[in-house]
Formats: C-alpha cells, structure tokens, sequence
C-alpha cells in the first residue's frame, strides 16, 4: 500500500472517528430544527449522498471498463492453453466459495440485528421476489447492452463486457487499437475513480455523524459482529477449502503449506496489498514449495489481479449486514445475484483503488439494497481490509502449488522440506 492510499484510509477512519463522536454529541441535543434540519437533514445528509452518487456515477463506467480490459488481456490465458483455464477456473470456484460461505454467516451471525435504520433513511428498496434459478441465469444475457447500462443491471453489464473483452482477446492484432483505447479508458476511470475517493472522509463522517445522531450507541454492537463475522469467514475459508483442495487434489500437507505462505501472510496483512506481496509470493512458491518458475509467473501476478476471495467475503458478510440495518429480507433469487455478481465481477476490478467500495456498491445495486450502508462499511474497512488480503494471496499460493502439482511442475522433496530463511 503507497504512503498516498495510507494516507488516504487514516483520513477516512478520522472521518469515522469525528463523525462517531459528532453524531453522539448531537444524537444528546434535543429535537428541533438545529438538530433535524441542519444538521441530520441538512449537513451531514448533504455530505454523504454527494459522496454516496459520486460513487454510483463510477460503478457502471469502471466495471465495464475494467472488466473488458480483464477479459481482453485474457491472450496470454490462451497461450498457456490448460495451465489459464485450470487457473481461471479455480479462483472463479474459490471466490463463489467464498461468497456462499459469507452469506450463511451472515444469516447464522446476523450481525445487522439491533440496528435499525429502515424507518430512518427512508430509502428505496427494490430486492427482488422469489425469481426462478432458470430465469436469473437466462436475463444474465441482456437483449439491450444499452439500456443495461442505464438500468445498472450488473449481472448483464459484467456478461456484456467479458463476451467484449473476449472478442476483443480473439481479434489480437487486428483490434489493437480498440484495446489501446480501452487501457486508455481503464487509467481515465481510475484517475476518476481517485477523485471521488478524495472526497471520502468526508463523506464518511457526514453518513456515520447522521446514523449515530439518529441511533446513538446502538450501531457499535452491529458493527464489531461485522467485523467479527467477516474474520470467521476468512479463516473458515483458509483453513477449510483452501486445506480441503490443497490435501485433496495433491495430497500434500496443508500445515506445510501454511507454515511456509505464512511469511507472505504477513506482508499482506500489514500492508492490505495484494501487488506489494507479490515479489515474496513468488519467492516462497519457487525456493520453499519448488514451483516451477513458468507456473509461478503466471499464476501469482494473475491472482493478484483477479483472485478475491477475501475481498468477496467481506461483501457477502457486508450484504446481510446492509439488508439487516434496513430490514430488508433477501430472497434465494437475491443471494444467487450476488454469489453471481461478485464472483464474475472479481475478473477486473480487484486492482483499482477503491475497488472493494465500488464492488461493494455493485453488488448492493445489483439486487436493490440500499448504498447508504456502506458509510457504515467504510470507517472500519481497514480492520477487515488487511485480513482479506491476506486470504488473497493465500489463495493465489493455494492455486499456484495444485496447478503446478498437476502439470508435474512441483518438486514435492522442496515442498517437504524444512523452512529455509528466506532472502530479504
């Protein structure tokens, strides 16, 4: 993480603390128009939705974007032939792991229970009914790329711009300059994306000052569940899936593997940066789990890319936890939207700054709950920001030892061996 994203996030938790102790101070004044109108109604309100719309201007243009560039640079993927597509498939599979097992956690825990803020916001809902498994799937494919845009249906937007980005990976030489003019977009949408994130501490404390000024005390117990169901969701897909593929598909230890990645585990957890643990990433798969250096190379830099599955557990977690704050009930049509949008949306946008609010966005958007909730999510994102990274690159190591395991591409003596010191 640079000193620029550091300072960025330190900002956005002052914004959470002020706006914590503000909206407390306030929440004590008694009603009248000081307190309702110009505070709750007026400043704070003004703060936070400026904020709120900056960032639903950028969730189409960036996923779209971001996303054709994913699926376009997906050349090299066609090259390595088996090697991409075991690859591309394990993390889609692990990321919708992820989300599925976020989202029973957040239905066991329920950690937006005692807060309220349905009758609060007076916000809009438009979850969907009960939709049938068959037609959730067939209305992934829009009859009009268009009006999906303008519609933010996220589902069809993500499918359009893969099918693009494929398209676009299959044309090569030919559409060169539709692909420069893509990357030239994905730095303009990055560089907007930056803008609106500026804005974000003071966004923050005008939506966190109005939910405590309205709530009081109440939503501190709501969100330390948050937190505390979010790391169980981390270390349940650790050491569940991540152990269970790892014994199962290549019979090696999994307590070896975790031993060894461990090192890699911390750099991600301190930093909250999946590309500032890849060089260590690599280091460990090749001299302690003896992957081949053509594997590593591939693997590694494209999971930190697109492999999220710690950053999918957080919106899983963070979508029951919105839908509980509003009161708002989540269909089997609703749950699968989402397992769906988070798990294809992790092709692209992983490596944006910002990226884990505007996915989160997204997903809310994608099914109808309201983006108000993510005030809440954003102050306290840096507590859970470092332990889903580091789940992120342990995926990407999970992923790099089986494939390699499977090309006969391991050196499993290395691998068995005892832990070197390794090279700073």
């Amino acid at each position: 993480m640079s000193k620029k994203s550091r300072g960025l996030t330190t900002k956005i938790f002052i914004g959470l603390l002020v706006g914590l102790i503000v909206g407390i101070v306030v929440y004590q004044l008694p009603d009248g128009t000081f307190k309702n109108n110009i505070l709750i109604d007026g400043i704070f309100q003004l703060l936070g939705q400026v904020f709120l719309r900056g960032i639903m201007m950028m969730v189409v243009p960036l996923v779209f974007i971001s996303l054709v560039n994913g699926a376009s640079s997906m050349g090299d993927v066609k090259k390595l032939g088996r090697v991409g597509a075991r690859t591309i498939l394990f993390y889609l599979v692990t990321t919708a792991f992820a989300v599925t097992l976020a989202l029973a956690l957040g239905y066991l825990i329920k950690p937006g229970t005692g807060l309220d803020l349905g009758t609060i916001e007076q916000v809009e809902t438009t979850v969907s009914s009960k939709t049938p498994l068959v037609q959730i799937l067939y209305e992934m494919v829009p009859r009009n790329p268009i009006a999906a845009m303008g519609e933010g249906n996220m589902l069809q937007i993500i499918v359009f711009a893969i099918i693009t980005g494929i398209g676009l990976s299959t044309l090569g030489e030919k559409v060169k300059i539709v692909v420069q003019i893509f990357e030239q977009l994905n730095e303009l949408i990055i560089k907007m994306v930056g803008f609106v994130m500026l804005f974000a501490p003071i966004g923050v404390f005008g939506l966190i000052a109005r939910t405590f000024a309205t709530v009081g005390y109440a939503a501190l117990v709501p969100l330390l569940k948050y937190i505390i169901a979010v790391y169980i969701g981390l270390i349940l897909h650790a050491g569940l899936i991540y152990s269970g593929m790892l014994k199962g598909l290549t019979g090696l230890s999994p307590k070896i593997f975790f031993k060894k990645i461990f090192p890699a585990m911390s750099v991600a957890f301190s930093t909250a940066s999946s590309g500032a643990t890849v060089p260590i990433n690599l280091d460990i798969n090749e001299k302690e789990f003896g992957v081949s250096r053509n594997i590593a190379s591939f693997t590694i830099p494209l999971g930190a890319t697109i492999n999220m599955d710690g950053t999918a557990i957080m919106q899983g977690v963070a979508t029951f936890f919105i839908a509980q704050v509003y009161n708002v009930p989540l269909s089997i049509g609703a749950i699968l939207t989402v397992v769906l949008t988070a798990t294809l949306a992790s092709i692209g946008t992983a490596g944006v700054p910002g990226a884990g609010t505007i996915m989160l966005s997204m997903v809310l958007q994608s099914i109808g709950l309201p983006i108000e909730g993510i005030g809440l999510i954003m102050g306290i994102d840096r507590l859970v920001d470092m332990g889903r990274t580091a789940v992120n690159i342990t995926g990407d190591a999970a992923c790099t030892v089986i494939i390699a395991k499977k090309e006969g591409e391991l050196k499993e003596e290395i691998f068995n061996s005892d832990s070197k010191e390794l090279s700073k």
